[in-house]
């Protein structure tokens, strides 16, 4: 056999799929944590410390008094969407002390999820705020805390104010196909957006 036709038969290295990162963000307690978890394909970085007696005068627990634990840098996880494409997913720490770290969180990412709880939506107004202010794309994603949505995603989306152009997603945290379809949501919009810039 000929050099040119060992070369010609060689097969051609895979390339690395392309990787971005998206933000996991929110109020304290709306569910951050547990979309990383139920989404994630490998086992999810957690930086979880339990709440204790020092921070009762400074966590609002009102509405989630059964949490025990509360994410005090960030959560990470991964999800392969396709060959080409993986996810990675960095959840920010909700507590209002802790939100000096999002800045350094969001260096890089190319889009994000708010996630909300109907129960306290004023929990994830700052979420939302943060990324108008620098123009990154998001989703909302309001996570039906015990399996329920009291409200339409009309009312939700005139109660956060926020502008037709960003999706609202009815969603439960705990489950994979749930959050799964978040993340596609956003996706496609980064897509379209990066289609309207080109």
């Amino acid at each position: 056999m000929a050099a040119s036709d060992a070369t010609a038969e060689a097969p051609h290295p895979r390339r690395a799929p392309d990787t971005v990162k998206i933000l996991i963000a929110g109020g304290f307690g709306v569910g951050k944590t547990t979309m990383v978890g139920s989404v994630s394909e490998i086992v999810p970085l957690r930086t979880e410390e339990p709440l204790t007696l020092a921070g009762l005068d400074v966590d609002d627990l009102d509405g989630i008094e059964e949490k025990r634990a509360t994410t005090v840098a960030l959560d990470f996880g991964r999800i392969t969407v396709s060959d080409d494409l993986v996810l990675y997913l960095f959840g920010t720490p909700g507590q209002q002390r802790f939100w000096f770290m999002w800045n350094d969180l969001a260096l890089g990412a190319l889009g994000a999820v708010v996630v909300v709880d109907v129960r306290r939506p004023r929990s994830s107004f700052a979420a939302i705020d943060f990324f108008e202010r620098r123009g990154i794309p998001f989703v909302v994603a309001v996570n039906g805390f015990h399996g329920e949505h009291p409200y339409p995603v009309d009312d939700i989306r005139e109660a956060l104010t926020l502008p037709e152009g960003v999706p609202v997603l009815l969603c439960d945290a705990r489950e994979r196909e749930s959050c799964r379809d978040v993340l596609i949501a956003l996706i496609d919009r980064l897509i379209a957006a990066a289609a309207t810039a080109s």
